[in-house]
């Protein structure tokens, strides 16, 4: 699903568009419909019906919280809302944490009830928690009931961001949807951020993967701390520019089609606390659990107390999110109890300590968080965690010295990537190569400039296109960690 998905992409996006702009208005949707409904079932055909019985729940439940909501009877809409997010949740439950709960109980009850070995819906949790967002919307008055059913189910199916996000809210793309206007500004703008995030998951993003796995298959005898300070590193850089990257090519092609998605990652690798990282890593989802779970929990309006329950809550229902697997509530739970100190005692002491000391603590922080990620098995990620503070392995050795010297620039990228340093080279760019021609006798200087400026652009995106799908056609190492969320 993976590699075909990404061959979709590639190759019939230029199709898909050709398609769109040549059909009037009033079609655009359905191209994006079917489009998106190709696209999922690609890969995974079983589970289309799946996601269109989600669309056609939501989409009535929707049409009878409004009714009753419109007719005063709050009792009535309310119980239409339970059950959407019932029926929802149960879906969601079902297929992505049937096996776990019976493992739980088996390991707890000592008993033998054979699993269910369900394969995961790709994107199951995106679109659930996409779609069940427009019906709490619609419960609180946030936006109106869509009466149109292919314009709902286009929101559910939007194929730039159907199966790894971000999640995004109806009301913030609600005009979108009937009235958009494409232009050339943004379709431009849409091409070189989707190459952008090509760039970033293919050229980056996977080959420190490589880093990653190849420490990972390292015997005891071949490890030592420093390699496995480099390889979770490289799994730290890994997981951003995969998850990133694939958000920038869904906001980059949903500007193509006029669509104006928010963003999802904010440089989080710049962060100087946890609090701050996740203001800038997945926006999308912190903003869900936020709008939808700790905001009716109470937020932090009864009491301290209460308000760190609800912390609490929203992280254990976070990690648990991302998979049905005890690491994840782990990683969840590890958060949470950060996230508390720091907004106990923490952030006060850390805002009287240099900027760069605030930074190290977090990147320490959060790159613990990833072991705990990254292992499924607490006994490996444990034994990996050992590893790295030198327990029964030798501080660095030759395997060290090599994946250093063989990956240096690659790391190197990957730092300076993480950052807004290329974002502001390219802002400065842009800006030049549109200044106004200003002549100094006979010479065009300005104009001069403008014109380096365009071609070192338009080369950089040139190139990392070509490379990006040279790689995609001749690698068969190409994974997107988020699909199986």
């Amino acid at each position: 699903m993976v590699f075909s998905s990404i061959l979709f992409l590639t190759r019939f996006f230029p199709l898909v568009l050709a398609i769109y702009f040549a059909v009037p208005k009033k079609g655009r949707n359905l191209v994006l419909f079917i489009a998106s409904l190709i696209f999922y079932a690609w890969g995974e055909p079983k589970y289309l019906f799946l996601m269109l019985f989600t669309i056609a729940i939501d989409y009535f439940a929707a049409l009878i919280v409004d009714r009753y909501k419109r007719a005063g009877n709050d009792r009535a809409s309310r119980t239409a809302l339970i059950v959407a997010v019932i029926v929802n949740l149960a879906l969601l439950g079902f297929f992505k944490y049937a096996d776990f709960a019976i493992g739980t109980v088996n390991a707890i009850g000592k008993t033998d009830i054979a699993l269910l070995k369900l394969a995961l819906p790709i994107g199951i949790s995106f679109y659930t928690f996409q779609s069940l967002s427009y019906v709490i919307d619609v419960y609180r008055g946030d936006v109106a009931a869509e009466k149109n059913i292919l314009v709902f189910g286009t929101y559910v199916t939007l194929f730039p961001q159907l199966i790894a996000g971000p999640i995004v809210r109806y009301k913030t793309v609600a005009d979108e949807m009937r009235d958009r206007e494409e232009n050339v500004t943004d379709f431009a703008n849409g091409i070189d951020r989707f190459i952008l995030g090509l760039g970033k998951k293919v050229l980056l993003a996977n080959n420190a993967g490589l880093i990653f796995d190849t420490v990972k298959a390292l015997t005891h005898g071949e490890m030592s701390a420093l390699t496995a300070w480099l390889g979770i590193i490289a799994y730290t850089f890994q997981i951003y520019f995969d998850f990133s990257g694939y958000s920038d090519m869904a906001i980059g092609m949903g500007r193509m089609f006029g669509f104006h998605f928010d963003e999802n990652f904010k440089y989080p690798y710049m962060a100087d606390s946890i609090t701050d990282f996740w203001r800038r890593w997945h926006i999308s989802l912190s903003t869900w659990f936020k709008e939808y779970v700790y905001i009716p929990l109470g937020g932090n309006r009864r009491g301290l107390a209460r308000q760190l329950r609800n912390i609490m809550i929203v992280w254990l229902l976070t990690g648990f999110w991302h998979g049905a697997a005890w690491n994840f509530v782990a990683w969840g739970l590890y958060y949470g109890v950060i996230l508390i100190f720091e907004k106990m005692f923490m952030l006060k002491a850390l805002r009287r300590c240099p900027g760069w000391l605030r930074h190290v603590y977090t990147m320490f922080i959060v790159i613990i968080g990833w072991v705990l990620f990254s292992f499924d098995d607490f006994g490996d990620g444990f034994k990996y965690l050992g590893m790295m503070f030198g327990a029964g392995v030798p501080f660095a050795n030759a395997e060290t010295a090599y994946l250093i010297a063989t990956n240096f620039v690659l790391l190197m990228l990957l730092v300076i990537g993480s950052t807004n340093l290329p974002a502001k080279i390219g802002i400065r760019l842009l800006a030049r190569s549109r200044m106004r021609i200003v002549t100094r006798g006979n010479k065009n200087v300005s104009g001069k400039k403008k014109i380096a400026a365009s071609i070192i652009y338009i080369a950089f995106l040139a190139a990392t296109f070509v490379l990006s799908f040279s790689y995609l056609v001749a690698s068969t190492y190409n994974p997107f960690l988020y699909f199986r969320f």
